[in-house]
């Protein structure tokens, strides 16, 4: 393997890490912090990710524990939790914040089924891209025929293995999702 495709695979990572972690941020039947990762709240005028002012734990299967670092900005991280399109309603509880997890139904589990499905092609989209770019400067290079034929055989496999990967991603949140 040359250098090229040692930097081709870990462009690769990048998009099959990018993908998990979008899907980390889907709602399942369990809490995940990842799910509250994106929250922007207005802290002193500025709008900031709730991961860099306070600390989110799950302690139960379903329960989010928000424990703001600033105490003063407990009321901010409240409104910012019920203005968000997670559907949560937390209850403040001295200086926490508890959100209890909602029950998914089924029409919303079959909802984020196609979510989990339009973001594992957006994945694919992304690999294929990775894809060309990378023959497209194997044959800027000015190579000979057997040399470009044979790297582009390895690329394709590359990819075949990522979009594997992308698939059992897939498969497997999908039956996360949809086990009550």
């Amino acid at each position: 393997m040359n250098y090229s495709q040692k930097k081709f695979t870990s462009k690769l990572t990048e998009a099959l890490d990018f993908f998990r972690a979008e899907l980390a941020k889907l709602r399942t039947g369990r809490a995940n912090p990842a799910l509250l990762e994106d929250l922007l709240v207005d802290y002193y005028g500025t709008k900031t990710p709730l991961q860099q002012m306070a600390s989110v734990t799950t302690p139960e299967p379903r329960t989010f524990l928000v424990q703001p670092w600033d105490k003063g900005s407990l009321q901010n991280v409240v409104k910012a939790i019920q203005s968000s399109d997670l559907g949560l309603n937390p209850s403040t509880e001295g200086e926490k914040i508890r959100i209890m997890l909602p029950s998914l139904t089924e029409e919303t589990r079959l909802e984020m089924v196609k979510t989990i499905k339009e973001k594992s092609e957006e994945a694919k989209i992304a690999i294929r891209n990775l894809r060309e770019e990378e023959i497209e400067s194997l044959e800027a290079e000015g190579l000979s025929e057997d040399v470009v034929k044979k790297s582009k055989d390895e690329i394709q496999a590359c990819v075949d293995d990522y979009n594997n990967q992308v698939e059992s991603l897939m498969a497997a949140k999908e039956k996360e999702i949809m086990t009550v």
